[in-house]
């Protein structure tokens, strides 16, 4: 392979961890979110953290697919809120999502081909589950979170 080619590999391959690593940080709160949310959009709560779960399990293959190895989920995330009830369990659910579509917007930049395409349905099934848990939407889903900062998942606790 070229030094392009394996540049492109490396950045890819970067861009592939760092959503793997949101998605093990969505599993993580949507767990939270579960335990806090009410009856009536529970259902909702449980299909979000299935597809979360089935979308993380996709990107340790595509890591894997690059040679690469996934990058572990940790035992415990930092929320960036408390969550004492369900109305904080809707904000958080809308807030990982918004997390997720930057992550995925930044994967879209990185992949080519069926990855970028997977990248980009991944950031639009995000931007729509946060406009279902916030009500209102952004313009550009996945770039409205950059004037506040870099894209990120929750964090491990340090």
């Amino acid at each position: 392979m070229s030094a392009a080619g394996t540049g492109k590999k490396a950045v890819e391959l970067k861009a592939l961890q760092a959503a793997l690593g949101a998605e093990h940080a969505a599993v993580y709160g949507y767990g939270v979110v579960g335990g806090r949310i009410s009856a009536a959009r529970r259902d909702e709560a449980r299909a979000a953290y299935d597809a979360h779960r089935a979308r993380r399990d996709e990107l340790e293959r595509l890591v894997r697919d690059l040679d690469g190895q996934p990058v572990a989920s940790a035992a415990a995330y930092a929320l960036p809120f408390a969550v004492p009830d369900s109305a904080a369990a809707v904000r958080l659910a809308a807030e990982l999502e918004d997390r997720l579509a930057g992550v995925y917007g930044d994967l879209v930049r990185a992949a080519g081909g069926t990855r970028r395409r997977g990248a980009a349905d991944a950031l639009r099934e995000a931007a729509v589950r946060a406009v279902r848990w916030r009500g209102e939407s952004v313009a550009f889903p996945g770039l409205a979170e950059r004037a506040a900062g870099p894209s990120a998942s929750v964090a491990p606790p340090t």
